[in-house]
């Protein structure tokens, strides 16, 4: 069943923030992010209802808010792909669903803009084609967009990649590299849209079928399984043929005893650490923690509660290939 408690993200918590605003005891943001502000709200809520007050959305509070059962969550609906982007892209930008579909950044690494879920930029050429698919697929969604400036960024599109570039740097500061308004508030309503996240999406399906593949060499079968070699894959790159034996020959030594459940949490954690000592040895703490968060299913990762099958509707259910 769906709960939405502090580090829940995504539509349900907005609508959720929505309901406490109008019943006057929420004040901030309607912004998405289930932060102390929010449950404090939920408390707030729940003792004026006679309800028990520990700060989460469940079946009663959530009845008591709407005045009907609490639904699935609408992430479920999506396609793996999706749900694949959407919790790498949440712990690549610290945002939840839609915000981690937009998030940009301006010229510190020297690619000219950098935007979306996995951080498409201009300087490798990464970008445009998203761009120019959501202006031949959906020109009635980008071009009010970006209203009058939109004829100006088209051509700019078109342009060569050092006049591409220069444009780019002319919309940000030259030192923060902060991108100004109203380009950036452009661009944040442009990755919010369902349009361009499809896009985003199709644009990520190769990463999903080298993560489908790793699966397939390490015999896995669930979705998380599909949801870390995704996250490796993005993160990472990939994983190396020395790593790949100690993965395997750790594999084998388990006990034939376990359940199928058990053998494959077993497994996915053997993955997630060996693939965390192979990575830089100053980020191998990081890449730990996000790891195993997805080979558990839940955990905390920079300051971030996550449960995966709540939020993500990522489970220990066999994929769909």
């Amino acid at each position: 069943m769906a709960m939405y408690k502090l580090g829940s993200r995504g539509d349900e918590v907005r609508a959720i923030q929505q309901k406490l605003a109008a019943e006057g005891d929420y004040r901030g943001p309607i912004d998405g992010d289930f932060g102390g502000g929010t449950q404090a709200a939920v408390v707030a809520f729940q003792r004026r209802k006679g309800i028990a007050a520990d700060g989460c959305v469940q079946e009663q509070t959530w009845l008591a808010l709407f005045g009907s059962p609490i639904p699935k969550p609408a992430i479920g609906g999506k396609d793996l792909v999706y749900r694949c982007l959407a919790l790498t892209g949440s712990f690549e930008t610290g945002t939840g669903i839609p915000d981690c579909f937009s998030g940009i950044s301006g010229d510190f690494d020297g690619q000219g803009i950098s935007f979306g879920v996995l951080q498409w930029n201009f300087g490798q050429g990464s970008l445009q084609p998203l761009i120019k698919d959501m202006i031949e697929r959906h020109p009635d969604v980008i071009g009010p967009i970006f209203g009058d400036h939109f004829d100006a960024f088209a051509e700019a599109l078109r342009a060569d990649k050092n006049d591409l570039l220069n444009f780019a740097r002319s919309v940000q500061h030259p030192v923060t590299h902060s991108v100004f308004e109203p380009w950036r508030g452009y661009a944040k309503t442009l990755g919010r849209t369902p349009e361009f996240q499809a896009i985003e999406s199709e644009h990520a399906g190769g990463i999903y079928r080298r993560a489908l593949a790793m699966c397939k060499d390490y015999e896995l079968w669930s979705e998380r399984a599909v949801a870390l070699m995704f996250d490796i894959v993005t993160q990472n790159g990939s994983i190396d043929a020395v790593t790949r034996a100690r993965i395997q020959g750790e594999i084998k030594a388990l006990p034939a005893s376990l359940s199928d459940e058990e053998r494959e949490t077993r497994k996915l954690e053997i993955v997630a650490n060996r693939r965390a000592e192979a990575a830089n040895p100053r980020w191998i703490d990081d890449v730990r923690v996000r790891k195993l968060c997805i080979a558990r299913g839940e955990g905390t990762v920079h300051g971030i509660p996550y449960r995966l099958d709540d939020q993500y509707a990522i489970g220990l259910r066999k994929f769909a290939a």
